[in-house]
């Protein structure tokens, strides 16, 4: 009986130590049952809901807000990790190191563009305005402001979750889609994005929250199991 309960202990104890290196320093940001700890700007109300599970983004541009327990989340350096699923001609985002607003596209901070098949170029796994990973349709030209990297299609596709993993380090950003890199920037010495991004005076570290986009009324995009890590 003792031999058996110390093997079970053991086990017990085994299975704790496992799941606690999983979980090492890591946040859930989404519950799975609710928008707690989120906020939304309404400028489309209902745009953001959860079904089954899973966080819903679809009826127009609007965009949530991670704000935490106290409403005043911010993060400088981190690692943030979530799965997401586009459909047919979606288009969303990810914001890091912004702030809530009411309306609009977020001045602050740097979005990591969603975007399988939607009409605009700039794909998944861009820093939006940045470093573009482009796939053009037939007749497009390529935008103005940053850089481009040429592709053939999105590394995602639609109706597939893909994991989407974004590390802020300082001054380094690198974005990863289902463990492919494809955006490794340092933000440089004395860098202003006025001068050398188009229209996005805002694209520059400092602190801020997580926010999620809705585009478009004919977009929906599907996140779930988002986690963040903070970097000391």
């Amino acid at each position: 009986m003792i031999k058996q309960l110390t093997l079970t202990a053991l086990a017990a104890f085994t299975l704790g130590s496992a799941l606690a290196a999983d979980n090492d320093g890591w946040k859930s940001l989404f519950n799975g049952n609710d928008l707690t700890g989120w906020k939304s700007n309404e400028e489309v109300p209902g745009c953001f809901t959860v079904e089954n599970g899973l966080l819903k983004v679809s009826g127009g541009r609007a965009h949530l807000f991670y704000v935490g327990e106290n409403g005043e989340a911010k993060f400088q350096s981190f690692e943030l990790k979530l799965k997401v699923k586009t459909t047919a001609g979606s288009n969303s985002g990810v914001y890091i190191h912004t702030k809530y607003q009411d309306k609009g596209w977020p001045d602050a901070g740097y979005e990591c563009q969603v975007n399988s098949t939607h009409t605009d170029p700039k794909k998944t796994g861009s820093l939006y305005g940045v470093i573009n990973i482009l796939a053009l349709l037939e007749g497009q030209k390529e935008p103005e402001g940053g850089k481009h990297i040429k592709v053939p299609l999105a590394p995602s596709k639609d109706d597939e979750w893909f994991d989407y993993h974004i590390k802020v380090e300082g001054k380094h950003i690198t974005l990863k889609v289902n463990g492919e890199t494809t955006v490794d920037f340092t933000e440089p010495e004395g860098w202003d994005p006025a001068k050398e991004l188009k229209n996005m005076p805002g694209r520059k570290l400092a602190e801020g929250t997580i926010a999620l986009q809705g585009h478009d009324p004919k977009s929906t995009v599907f996140y779930k199991d988002i986690f963040i890590k903070p970097i000391p």
